[in-house]
């Protein structure tokens, strides 16, 4: 298991006692009701994924329930799930197989929202590509390969995987290696790795270089796939319950308008990261439906255990609001 997976199940158990013990003075986040707006810090990564959240914030819909909310980037749910934990942050993003993992832990973290969902076609935000030459025809071919994943047992993991069982191969041998997404291209282009899978902007730039798409991996997984969601502490949402309503209920709005208002997603966009507009642009962008996909989580944690990611099904009814 890659180093950051084990960083962040150390931090979870190291911090299980102190998220669940009692605080002497409520934070300024937990103090519902009062007249000054609840400052709340959420954890995100800076990825087109988070754009409601953004766009949220931009339109008004948490100042107008009484929330002042910042947004801190951090790499990964790696760094995002302790920091939510400890209190640093009262909401975090996280991709669904890393918050699946942390509840096998018992990390006490309670997912209160949906986060971002594949299109539920073919012409996905993400997907898994080949060079134009590759003698790859289909996921099945995969076989004795290596893919390259932004990250190792996780949920890229589980995604090609479904793509490899579905084409009738056999998923378990299948390699992996892990490598950034800004490096993944170059790597398929110089024969480092036989296949890729990779997200907006990423995709788009594979596209251009001729790169053949060969599945979409997230649609493979589960029928329109909840692939992230918005988590925070069960002691915050014990203490505050309140205050988790107003931030599901302004998130809720947030997906929605972003849904509905593509352009406007584009537009956010390039106010948190470097992508440029013309690239903005061309990109598929995700679903942002506002309620989570059970069905489609409890498929992951079923792949996650016949994957071996997991050695026993998590309480998928406990981690979901």
């Amino acid at each position: 298991m890659r180093r950051p997976l084990l960083a962040l199940c150390t931090a979870l158990a190291l911090l299980t006692t102190a998220a669940c013990g009692d605080s002497s003075e409520p934070s300024p986040a937990q103090s519902g009701g009062a007249a000054q707006p609840d400052k709340v810090n959420a954890g995100v990564i800076a990825i087109l994924d988070v754009a409601p959240i953004y766009l949220g914030k931009e339109k008004g819909f948490f100042s107008k329930r009484n929330i002042d909310l910042t947004l801190t980037t951090a790499q990964g749910g790696a760094a995002i799930a302790p920091a939510v934990l400890s209190g640093q942050y009262q909401f975090g993003f996280s991709n669904a197989i890393s918050l699946l993992l942390a509840k096998s832990q018992n990390a006490p973290l309670k997912v209160v929202c949906n986060g971002v969902n594949s299109t539920g076609a073919a012409e996905d935000f993400a997907g898994l590509y080949v060079k134009p030459d590759s003698p790859v025809q289909s996921p099945k071919d995969l076989v004795g390969k290596t893919v390259a994943a932004n990250t190792l047992k996780n949920i890229v993991d589980t995604s090609v995987r479904a793509s490899v069982k579905k084409d009738g191969g056999d998923p378990s041998q299948v390699k992996f290696t892990e490598l950034p997404f800004p490096e993944q291209l170059a790597a398929l282009q110089a024969g480092r790795v036989d296949a890729i899978f990779l997200v907006e902007p990423f995709q788009s730039a594979a596209v251009a270089a001729g790169m053949r798409k060969i599945a979409s991996s997230y649609v493979d997984a589960a029928p329109n796939l909840t692939v992230a969601m918005y988590f925070t502490s069960a002691k915050l949402a014990g203490e505050n319950p309140d205050l988790v309503a107003r931030f599901t209920e302004a998130m809720k709005e947030s997906l929605a308008y972003a849904d509905a208002h593509g352009d406007e997603v584009r537009d956010v966009i390039g106010t948190y990261t470097k992508i440029e507009e013309p690239v903005r642009a061309k990109m598929t962008l995700p679903k942002w439906p506002a309620e989570i996909n059970r069905a489609s989580i409890d498929a992951l944690a079923d792949a996650a255990v016949t994957d071996g990611l997991l050695t026993a099904k998590p309480d998928v009814a406990g981690l979901l609001p």
